[in-house]
């Protein structure tokens, strides 16, 4: 029996996580009242074979949260293995999806949305302490959190809480908000001055091979791989669940976009965490 909590921050994606588990062959109950939480475990783990994946939804609406520790002590003293999943946003992230989708949040249904998710996230502290998987979904498709719970829960992958997010982008359009490491690549030969370069990107191959038929190019990326390889699991020690690695030029057209794709290529091969390339500014004139 593989017995899966999913639980999280009102709009970080519990019910799409819950749809995906379902997709993939999961028993899946959501906003179960804690009263008849231990009575379902039971009837769980006594399906005598009938039932070999559950994944029970848990949040705010479920009811008084304390008493989801009695539920994890009853778990452990009977040795029935289990999970936590904890999916997490940034605040103005998940004010945004309530915007869009014109909802209250659960807590201030005639309040401010930013007021609930303060007292949410003081609520939920204690499971996301106790989480076995926290996904951070502020810069994920529904595709990607797909991929990352199908690595988890059916292709049982060893799981590192990080998701790093590499973002190309043009200086003169400013800086990324949200980046943790920034690396200016404007010191590289710049294809916007060559004949027949200037209207294309660093996604066409002359591009990328007039960018890295450079000495400087090339040490760098080099660097860049070994400092990247380095950071990443002294990210994951310190409990980082999302890293932003933003890469700029000029205009974020050339250079940056040629080497995000590489530096995207070279951690995808690897198949260690979940990664995502953007070009923020590929499209601008």
């Amino acid at each position: 029996m593989r017995f899966v909590i999913v639980t999280g921050m009102s709009g970080a994606g519990k019910r799409t996580a819950m749809k995906i588990l379902e997709d993939v062959g999961y028993f899946c109950v959501d906003n179960l009242p804690i009263q008849l939480m231990q009575k379902f475990t039971d009837l769980a783990f006594n399906s005598m074979g009938d039932i070999d994946r559950v994944a029970l939804g848990v949040d705010i609406r479920s009811g008084d949260l304390s008493q989801i520790d009695n539920i994890i002590d009853y778990l452990k003293i009977n040795d029935r293995a289990f999970e936590i999943l904890f999916l997490e946003a940034k605040d103005e992230t998940l004010v945004k999806r309530f915007k869009e989708t014109r909802r209250s949040h659960p807590l201030v249904t005639k309040g401010r949305v930013d007021e609930g998710l303060a007292r949410e996230r003081q609520m939920m502290a204690f499971l996301k302490k106790k989480a076995d998987y926290i996904i951070e979904t502020d810069s994920m498709l529904t595709k990607e959190l797909r991929n990352e719970l199908e690595k988890i829960f059916v292709d049982n992958k060893e799981f590192k809480n990080l998701f790093i997010n590499i973002v190309s982008f043009g200086f003169k359009y400013g800086i990324p908000a949200d980046s943790d490491l920034l690396f200016d690549v404007r010191f590289m030969p710049n294809p916007f001055y060559v004949e027949g370069l200037k209207r294309k990107t660093g996604n066409d191959k002359e591009v990328n091979d007039f960018v890295m038929n450079s000495k400087q190019s090339v040490e760098f990326l080099k660097k860049l791989d070994d400092m990247i390889n380095f950071l990443i699991p002294n990210y994951v020690l310190e409990g980082k669940n999302q890293l932003v690695i933003s890469i700029g030029c000029t205009g974020g057209k050339h250079r940056s976009v040629t080497i995000a794709n590489r530096l995207y290529e070279e951690l995808k091969q690897k198949g260690e965490y979940g990664v995502k390339l953007t070009h923020r500014d590929i499209e601008r004139e």
